[in-house]
């Protein structure tokens, strides 16, 4: 069987930054074992897999999808990069002819429309609910070392632990982090958290003007640091809009690729996650 497959750099204008996914466009269902050899042979973060929802429909015409999203390790419930690079390979290679696609994926029906060269997802958003910094003090530790943590949140939805660094720090601080994937697992082996999002506070007066900055590790996910994180954004998009009270955001993720993204926060509990893509290689899977 031989299946179309791209890499994709998410959240980006340039190749080789941003977060590169892999999707691959199906004809037909696969054996579920099939999906996850296919993501570990990837070796990404992420890897999309596109699907007909009816056998006549084609990849240039059609305009509703289904969507499923593997880590190296696991199918994980939600992804905003490989939704992203999916978008651009209907959008940018198929040539679809829809502005707006609609996915049917495990998180319920996510949109993507295309606005100029930008890609613009609508998904869910979760507030985060604050936690008792004491509770966790050990992983704390694992995460950022003796810093302080101006606030903690979680997302039960999705199973992320936010923890927000003093406005005393800057962005030079979060880029110097490095929590051990190891120690955060051994510190947190109950289930309940699958992500820590690190976030910083923006600098108004810096060049970059960004509202804030994130980082995002899921070692219990097979990524010790994820590059660029659409679905963390979903998280982050609730919490900083109470914050600064802004509807509209510029956001930073500051990991060694980065990526920009621009956030708009909906009146019906969703947000708008709005990145640009490169697709930087096209080929064929033969299995």
């Amino acid at each position: 069987m031989s299946l179309p497959i791209f890499t994709v750099d998410a959240f980006t204008k340039s190749a080789f930054s941003g977060n590169p996914a892999a999707v691959c466009l199906l004809e037909s269902e696969l054996q579920d074992d099939i999906y996850q050899k296919i993501a570990s042979e990837m070796n990404l973060s992420e890897t999309a897999f596109i699907s007909k929802c009816q056998p006549q429909d084609d990849f240039g015409s059609g305009s509703r999808f289904g969507l499923r999203w593997f880590t190296p390790t696991n199918e994980v419930a939600l992804c905003g990069h490989a939704t992203l690079a999916s978008a651009a390979v209907l959008f940018f290679k198929k040539k679809n002819s829809n502005s707006l696609l609609t996915f049917e994926t495990m998180s319920g029906e996510l949109t993507a429309r295309l606005d100029g060269d930008c890609i613009i997802l609508n998904f869910p958003s979760y507030l985060p609910i604050a936690q008792n910094p004491q509770d966790i003090k050990h992983f704390l530790k694992a995460a950022i070392g003796d810093l302080h943590a101006q606030e903690v949140c979680y997302s039960c939805e999705t199973k992320k632990l936010m923890v927000r660094l003093s406005d005393q720090y800057d962005r030079a601080t979060l880029e110097s982090l490095s929590p051990d994937p190891l120690s955060l697992m051994k510190s947190e082996n109950t289930g309940k958290v699958k992500g820590l999002i690190i976030t910083l506070k923006g600098n108004p007066s810096h060049p970059d003007a960004h509202d804030f900055y994130t980082r995002y590790f899921a070692p219990w996910n097979g990524i010790p640091e994820d590059p660029v994180t659409g679905s963390a954004h979903a998280v982050l998009g609730s919490y900083w809009s109470e914050q600064l009270r802004k509807k509209q955001m510029l956001a930073f993720q500051c990991s060694k690729r980065g990526g920009e993204l621009q956030l708009t926060m909906r009146d019906n509990g969703r947000i708008d996650i709005g990145g640009h893509a490169v697709i930087v290689q096209s080929g064929t899977l033969i299995i």
